[in-house]
């Protein structure tokens, strides 16, 4: 664990939602000293599940950056088994999310030192350190936030009822972050946010993902006054998104679904954006919107590819990040 003086001063903050942040962050840690990344995670669609508290972009980071994650869904564990959900199927209990045996593990310790009263940033540098990890992972509130969202047939639901149960495919009229107002940043954070060299907003989804970072009170405020020194990474490419429905929700919700939609989305707080090369001839129509442009590769279908987009990123910035 690193040193208090140390955790609040890395040369790079990156805000994280799960999958795509988490592939991009496999990259950094290749690209530049871990010990030096701070990794700023979404939290508003934690959940509890049969009295356990679930983090899932959390446990995704972790797992990512262990090399223990599923390769095939992009989160949970590799090699798991499901015997406690088939057994609590016969009792007829909740298991359209799935949690794995291994995994339930995770949110078991989480949940027993939340009741210990550890906060969930303790927890998580705790959880991280033993994976392994040497950058720091922290989640951007202790505080409950959930992301709810509002569907045309059953009203407002949870994230998870939405993105898990309902496999992301019912339109979305709104989507708002419940308990935001009343959040506090967690300890550390705006510091690291003012003293940090480079600040990138990973490819993740920007309404469910970045979105509630952002509202978390004092965050967009951090990083919109910082933002000659924030990169983005677009997750559409081609004016769809590789993996979740971030396409179908900017659409959903009166965006445009393009890079220059994701530019527009971000402005305020991103002097930056990094799209892929299938949108090379959109850089123009980025940069008509305030925000400069940088085409490079950002499907990181592998470690490599990974690597190389996050040195891409760590040399966009204005202030020399070292890598």
């Amino acid at each position: 664990m690193l040193a208090r003086a140390d955790f609040l001063t890395p040369s790079v903050v990156t805000l994280a939602g799960g999958v795509g942040a988490a592939k991009l962050l496999t990259g950094l840690i290749r690209a530049h000293p871990p010990n030096d990344l701070l990794a700023v995670v979404n939290t508003a669609d934690d959940t509890v599940l049969h009295g356990l508290h679930v983090s899932p972009d959390l446990d995704t980071v972790v797992y990512t950056l262990a090399g223990a994650v599923n390769p095939d869904a992009g989160w949970g564990l590799a090699g798991e088994t499901w015997q406690a959900m088939d057994a609590l199927d016969r009792y007829g209990g909740i298991t359209w999310f799935r949690l794995g045996d291994r995994d339930l593990a995770t949110h078991l310790y989480r949940t027993h030192r939340l009741g210990q009263g550890a906060d969930l940033a303790a927890i998580t540098t705790e959880i991280a350190a033993a994976w392994g990890l040497e950058l720091n992972v922290l989640p951007v509130t202790n505080d409950r936030i959930e992301t709810r969202v509002t569907t045309a047939d059953e009203g407002e639901i949870g994230f998870q009822d939405y993105f898990v149960r309902r496999r992301h495919d019912v339109a979305v009229s709104a989507v708002r972050v419940e308990g935001s107002e009343r959040a506090r940043p967690s300890l550390g954070l705006l510091e690291a946010l003012a003293a940090a060299s480079l600040i990138i907003i990973a490819p993740s989804n920007p309404i469910v993902s970045i979105g509630p970072v952002l509202e978390v009170p004092g965050v967009r405020q951090a990083v919109a006054s910082r933002r000659d020194a924030v990169v983005a990474v677009s997750p559409i490419v081609g004016g769809a998104a590789l993996k979740g429905p971030a396409d179908r929700l900017m659409r959903e919700l009166g965006h445009e679904c393009s890079v220059v939609g994701v530019a527009r989305l971000y402005r305020d707080v991103a002097a930056t954006l990094v799209i892929d090369e299938a949108d090379a001839h959109l850089a123009g129509n980025v940069e008509a919107v305030g925000v400069s442009c940088v085409v490079a590769p950002t499907i990181m279908d592998g470690i490599e590819a990974a690597t190389d987009l996050a040195r891409v990123v760590l040399g966009c910035s204005a202030e020399g990040v070292q890598t």
